[in-house]
């Protein structure tokens, strides 16, 4: 086993130990959970550090090649017959993308520390969650990335049916049949891919070197970009991420917005433009304008949520927008900022949402018009919302800004394909929507926490435990060190997003 496998199992075998804990000691399971999390943490940044070490030198080369190149590869043979093999590797967009799960499930198991009900069922399920996601990360044979996918998603219908709030039956069951539906899409794409190469393979770098013909790719591709949209939120197949969001416990909420969406993002990139770069530039205009839609419309929608949890949902749409509308920019610009924005919305909700629930957890509403002057008694977790807010808006010294900026020149000045003139319109009509950001955002916070205290009950509530503080720190901090050191997250990915601009050429 390589780093790239441990990465991948590593959660997997502490799902296991805490499966094989007694029921009982369910402080024993929580340590268990933090202690493997935390330890993956420090392997996720083990690999960076070895990532950055081996590809420096290859930069250059980026610069021209065809094709990604691929580190800590691992290929063993598994169903011959078929071409199928388990091949996993890292590249500068899945490093980047590691680290942001690494983060969230670790913060997600300090904000889950109180959980009691069933705790070893919940940790046990979190755990095997994140390790479909890391296996979607490294997986680079198209079955392997389909097996790891449908592992990543599954879970959610039972951690949302038996912890969620609310109705979590219908939202867990809506959820669960939009996001098969996805994988329908996504599964028949790739067993297109698959027969036409005539290759008998599965291996993302064999099935890239094959000429598929125009006409093939323009009616593959949009349903690979919708099936993965739809986990992208992607108008109008996002109804299932506002109600989902909101009956959700906790770290779901976080893994969900923070990891699960990114999924689509990263599949569109990897699996629609990088294989198929005709059928991206014959629809990239259709989706272009689609995601505009996404990303005025979850920011309206936004400004009339009167529940924290819809508030955010529907911010995380417009901003999961912002993801598919530069990465169909189809150039190095937009989709360099596609990627940031993964990592910067991925960190930024999963606060969000951890802030959501320890101030429910405290005041047993979400319902933002019944609170009112917090910050006078939970000030840690004002100033972290604050901080989360502001990066949400695009504050210039948070991620957000550095993601948003990257995006918006990319649509701006556009790709040799397309019309400037259309493309320049809708990047003005996505740049509205920071406008409306900005009013939901800042309307809201002085709604919660600024004035003075609303609720006498409230009076005596209090700040943030000690695993509290972690979690949320880690959260707050990353988003401080991606807005003031960008370069370090922009260096990562560069390299590998040019083959994906050069395949487009």
């Amino acid at each position: 086993m390589g780093i790239v496998s441990a990465i991948v199992f590593i959660p997997f075998i502490t799902a296991v130990a805490v499966v094989l804990t007694p029921a009982q000691k369910s402080r024993f399971i929580r340590w268990i959970a933090a202690f493997g999390t935390g330890f993956h943490l420090i392997l996720s940044a083990v690999l960076t550090w070895q990532y950055w070490h081996l590809a420096g030198p290859d930069l250059e080369f980026m610069k021209s090649a065809l094709s990604s190149k691929l580190y800590f590869v691992e290929q063993i043979p598994w169903f011959t017959s078929l071409g199928i093999q388990y091949f996993v590797g890292v590249d500068g967009i899945s490093v980047a993308m590691i680290i942001l799960t690494s983060i969230v499930i670790f913060t997600g198991v300090m904000a889950s520390w109180n959980v009691e009900e069933r705790s070893k069922e919940f940790f046990a399920l979190l755990l095997v969650l994140v390790t479909g996601v890391f296996g979607v990360f490294v997986s680079f044979d198209l079955f392997l990335f389909f097996v790891f996918y449908e592992l990543a998603v599954l879970p959610m219908y039972l951690l949302i049916g038996v912890w969620g709030t609310g109705p979590k039956e219908y939202s867990a069951m809506k959820l669960t049949l939009m996001l098969m539906a996805g994988s329908a899409l996504i599964l028949v794409g790739f067993l297109a891919l698959y027969h036409a190469a005539g290759m008998q393979t599965f291996a993302l770098t064999e099935l890239a070197k094959v000429q598929y013909s125009t006409g093939f790719q323009n009616w593959v591709f949009p349903m690979i970009f919708v099936g993965f949209g739809v986990l992208g939120a992607l108008y109008p197949f996002h109804t299932w991420s506002p109600d989902g969001h909101s009956s959700a416990p906790t770290a779901v909420s976080m893994l969900h917005a923070g990891v699960l969406m990114k999924l689509g993002g990263y599949g569109a990139l990897r699996m629609g433009i990088y294989l198929l770069p005709e059928g991206a530039k014959f629809w990239a205009m259709f989706f272009m304008a689609l995601t505009t839609v996404n990303i005025l419309y979850g920011a309206f929608g936004a400004v009339m949520q009167k529940d924290l949890k819809y508030f955010t949902a529907y911010s995380s749409v417009s901003h999961c927008g912002f993801v598919l509308f530069g990465l169909v920019t189809l150039n190095l610009l937009g989709m360099k900022g596609a990627v940031i924005q993964m990592f910067s919305h991925g960190i930024m909700t999963a606060l969000f949402f951890a802030l959501i629930g320890m101030v429910y957890g405290r005041t047993h509403t979400r319902i933002i018009q019944e609170m009112g002057g917090l910050a006078r008694v939970m000030p840690w977790l004002a100033t972290s919302f604050y901080i989360a807010g502001l990066a949400s808006l695009g504050l210039p010294g948070l991620s957000g800004f550095i993601a948003e900026s990257h995006v918006f020149l990319g649509g701006f000045f556009g790709n040799k394909w397309h019309n400037p003139v259309g493309m320049r319109l809708l990047t003005i009509l996505a740049t509205m929507s920071i406008v409306v950001t900005a009013v939901y955002v800042l309307r809201g916070l002085a709604q919660v926490f600024q004035g003075p205290i609303t609720n006498p009950e409230f009076e005596n509530l209090t700040d943030a435990t000690v695993s509290e503080k972690i979690g949320t720190g880690i959260l707050v901090l990353t988003l401080a060190v991606a807005g003031l050191l960008p370069w370090y997250l922009i260096d990562l990915i560069e390299g590998s997003l040019m083959p994906f601009v050069n395949r487009l050429q």
